[in-house]
């Protein structure tokens, strides 16, 4: 795929090449640099990184300058078969948030003309909708949850890769939402090899079950696929939802 910086959404600061020594302690990961030097980097995904945490595989870092942070590296991406594959789940609802801004999502143009973050919602206790989008014209609201999707087995993203059980309520708030508001899940699929998207069963069999019955209800699955690299990240298209 083409690298061309007109198209991306996200640049990356200067990055740090090296490989993955070991990821532990769910934060923490020892990179080792071309020079030979081990350093330790923040890891920003506490989840179990199913295939994305190989040992001995290529990895990118950034580095802070914020003498206020315990650790100035992050870990930022791991080469999977060819593939980087995005690790920093801080990054998904920026880049959608730029990417909304920038109008594009086609099945989104024309439906709002303000974007909230992290808007309080629902039934169930401090539950926050990630993007809240009006329209104050036509009066429309459009409640979008981002999920971060690495996970991935023969070309065919799933969410989740473990038990989740705030993932399964924000399903059922997503759903108490309908028929009055359009509501939406898009699954940020951090990396570029991903035809096909579906739930991850086998590792939260409920969270597969209330998806299929939101989908059913009326709540809309966008599976977008990105393109990650050293130098930044682009928006490539939807991948195919399956059951």
């Amino acid at each position: 795929m083409s690298n061309d910086l007109s198209t991306l959404i996200y640049r990356y600061p200067p990055l740090i090449p090296g490989r993955l020594h070991r990821r532990y302690k769910r934060f923490l990961a020892d990179i080792e640099l071309l020079s030979g030097e081990i350093v330790t980097a923040h890891c920003p995904n506490t989840g179990p990184m199913i295939g994305v945490s190989t040992p001995g595989s290529k990895v990118y870092i950034s580095q802070s300058n914020n003498p206020s942070r315990k650790l100035a590296y992050t870990w930022e991406m791991i080469e999977v078969d060819g593939t980087w594959v995005g690790i920093n789940t801080a990054l998904p609802n920026q880049v959608i948030k730029l990417a909304l801004t920038q109008h594009l999502f086609s099945q989104l143009v024309g439906h709002y003309t303000q974007i909230r973050p992290e808007v309080p919602y629902g039934k169930e206790n401090k539950s926050r909708i990630d993007f809240l989008l009006t329209d104050e014209e036509a009066l429309s609201s459009i409640y979008l949850e981002v999920k971060n999707t690495t996970l991935a087995e023969n070309k065919m993203a799933m969410f989740p890769d473990t038990v989740t059980t705030r993932g399964q309520k924000h399903l059922r708030e997503m759903m108490a939402l309908l028929p009055t508001s359009k509501a939406i899940m898009l699954y940020f699929i951090n990396r570029s090899d991903c035809k096909l998207f579906t739930s991850g069963d086998r590792y939260d069999p409920v969270y597969g079950q209330l998806l299929r019955e939101a989908v059913a209800t009326g709540v809309q699955v966008l599976p977008c696929c990105f393109d990650v690299s050293p130098e930044g990240i682009r928006y490539i298209g939807l991948a195919k939802y399956t059951h």
